[in-house]
């Protein structure tokens, strides 16, 4: 399959970001305190498929739980665009509704339900 760019960024256009991906067929949906008030639909990315372009300054981090996850949200506008997951801290996922130039179906796309409520029971079960 062939490896495409998108471009991603806040609502005020002060944090961009481009992913590599090679297919968006499925997103991740977690029903986590976070995750469930964001409402936001999850696409992971290796770091290596992932440019922060311009917005360092802008990011401000918040960490809860354990601490492991990273989010990352634009101070000005308050959008959270991408993450590092606590499953997976060297690499990034975000939001699809983040994504400038995303022309896909979203109602065509698999969601895969993750119980972030019962994290660790999820995480052991879906061995992701």
């Amino acid at each position: 399959m062939k490896i495409r760019t998108y471009h991603g960024s806040c609502h005020c256009g002060a944090v961009r970001f481009e992913i590599d991906t090679d297919g968006i067929d499925s997103l991740g949906e977690c029903n986590c305190s976070i995750c469930h008030k964001k409402g936001a639909l999850w696409h992971r990315v290796t770091e290596d498929r992932f440019r922060l372009i311009s917005g360092a300054d802008a990011l401000r981090e918040y960490k809860f739980n354990t601490g492991i996850a990273r989010h990352l949200f634009c101070r000005h506008c308050g959008i959270y665009g991408f993450h590092h997951p606590r499953s997976a801290p060297d690499a990034y996922q975000f939001n699809l509704r983040c994504l400038d130039d995303f022309d896909g179906d979203l109602n065509a796309l698999e969601i895969i339900r993750f119980d972030g409520q019962n994290w660790e029971a999820s995480f052991e079960a879906a061995k992701i």
